[in-house]
């Protein structure tokens, strides 16, 4: 199927997990993409995997300088943006007694301020029937322990997805948002977490999800890449939870 055929995506955060499936998905059905990562290395290992439809730039989503500079690296691949997934994120659970400043900011800076801004400087490349798709988190749902700043952060991402609806709707852009469960990728890598301890959270959280099962990232792939194609156009300001029902079911 080629249902983005000389479309162009802008995924932030895509060299794995959700971000990298979706630009896999992207590039099968005949797009191309544009993706962003905090280092060479794994930008290179992501290219690698990707093909030649591909284009990396270095890129933080928790700076403002990179930021910045987003729409003048994106030109030098195209001029038009058709999707853009402001997919960068993680959390660093910690109790309330013992969240320092640092990584109150370290975390909105990344997940609000970065989502803000890209979406800022990348809207003057996006067109009529473009699409836009925000990454909220089942945490805006359910309540997880030690996770206070990281759910404050992503509520405010969810937010944005009406305001930007709102706003963008004259322009002819879509705005959803997707709400991801628990996705097996690599988000608890730069949680401070040991692997061993990873692995015991992993094991605590599998019997709480309906399906007894983590999700897989290109399952969350799947939905962004439907909010983005022409089967929802109707599709506007929503936000779509992919998370077994954890959510709804208790």
């Amino acid at each position: 199927m080629q249902k983005f055929k000389n479309k162009t995506a802008l995924i932030t955060g895509g060299t794995n997990g959700m971000g990298l499936a979706t630009a896999q998905q992207f590039i099968e059905q005949g797009g191309t993409v544009i993706i962003t990562g905090r280092s060479k290395e794994t930008i290179n290992r992501a290219l690698n995997q990707l093909g030649e439809r591909a284009h990396g730039i270095v890129s933080n989503a928790g700076n403002m300088s990179d930021i910045m500079n987003l729409q003048t690296e994106v030109k030098k691949y195209t001029e038009q943006i058709d999707l853009l997934f402001p997919n960068a994120g993680y959390g660093k659970p910690a109790p309330i007694e013992f969240v320092e400043e640092s990584q109150f900011d370290e975390i909105f800076n990344m997940l609000v301020k970065g989502t803000f801004f890209t979406v800022q400087q990348i809207l003057p490349l996006m067109k009529k029937g473009s699409t836009i798709v925000l990454n909220t988190s089942v945490a805006t749902e359910i309540a997880m322990k030690n996770f206070s700043i990281y759910t404050a952060a992503k509520a405010a991402v969810q937010s944005f997805i009406k305001t930007f609806a709102l706003e963008l709707t004259d322009r002819g852009i879509r705005v959803n948002g997707i709400s991801p469960g628990h996705i097996n990728t690599n988000i608890f890598n730069n949680t401070g977490l040991t692997a061993e301890q990873i692995d015991n959270a992993v094991h605590h959280i599998i019997p709480t999800i309906p399906f007894k099962r983590q999700g897989e990232p290109e399952e969350i792939a799947n939905v962004v890449l439907f909010l983005a194609s022409d089967e929802a156009s109707y599709i506007h300001g929503a936000e779509i939870r992919v998370d077994a029902g954890i959510s709804v079911i208790r």
